[in-house]
């Protein structure tokens, strides 16, 4: 997995200087609030090694420290990846989102989770590099649960500010942006890389940089999730320096805000 190769440049690194196109709940237990909802275990082998604890509100799975066991129920909105019976999956319910990362996942409950389904998660908390997600869980669909489906928050404004984080994971999107130049390790220029430092080729994460009022971002076509076969994937292909860009997305965190861009248009 890509997480798995970047831990490995990164020791290597600190060694080395020692020596998809397309596609905020509460503790809300159904729409009626009844708590008489049955659930349906995902068959993966890891499944029910956890037990799941009192369901947390987006607040107090906030408020838990890093490496707390939380269970919280919330909304699925895209599938990044499933490997080896592991799902990461986008969600998020009413009043905030949640990264989920390798949760223990069959392939056939990987094919049930449609956008909008309700899912219970219990797993430990867990930070890196800047980005708040659930690790190490299991998961069970709520059987009979309402479903949610969220609309892109514009945080066009929240660019730069203290508060973006605040709306960490959720659908967002960005309006007017402007696209710069990106430099790969070369110092060659262009409208976007292959691979963070342009060493990929077609099929790997695209990078590229937009401004806002004066300051440039990195925006990232994460390939698990909108692969090359995707609208985006080709919209950010074709991208030109200096074109105006609307944009939706997730709000990743990797050292500061690194969005995950699911949708490219270009103003006309």
């Amino acid at each position: 997995m890509k997480r798995t190769i970047f831990l490995t440049l990164a020791l290597t690194m600190a060694l080395a200087v020692t020596g998809c196109g397309s596609n905020g709940n509460t503790s809300q237990q159904d729409a009626s609030g009844s708590g008489s909802d049955t659930t349906s275990q995902s068959q993966s082998s890891a499944s029910g090694s956890q037990t799941a604890g009192e369901v947390m509100s987006y607040e107090e799975y906030m408020a838990a420290a890093v490496d707390e066991k939380v269970t919280i129920e919330t909304y699925v909105q895209a599938k990044q990846s499933w490997w080896e019976d592991k799902a990461t999956l986008y969600t998020q319910d009413q009043d905030g989102a949640y990264f989920i990362y390798d949760v223990a996942c069959s392939q056939e409950d990987y094919d049930k989770l449609a956008p909008g389904t309700k899912i219970q998660v219990t797993g430990y908390k867990a930070e890196w590099s800047g980005e708040i997600e659930i690790m190490d869980g299991t998961f069970q669909i709520v059987e009979g649960g309402d479903t949610f489906v969220a609309e892109p928050l514009d945080v066009t404004e929240l660019l730069g500010t203290d508060t973006l984080i605040d709306h960490q994971n959720q659908l967002v999107s960005f309006k007017g942006l402007t696209v710069e130049p990106s430099q790969d390790a070369s110092g060659n220029e262009a409208a976007f890389l292959y691979s963070w430092d342009g060493s990929g080729t077609d099929g790997d994460d695209l990078y590229f940089n937009a401004s806002y009022n004066g300051q440039t971002y990195t925006f990232t076509v994460e390939s698990y999730l909108c692969d090359n076969t995707t609208d985006v994937y080709a919209a950010v292909k074709n991208l030109q320096v200096g074109q105006t860009i609307d944009m939706e997305g997730f709000l990743y965190w990797y050292e500061g805000v690194n969005p995950h861009i699911t949708s490219v248009t270009v103003a006309q």
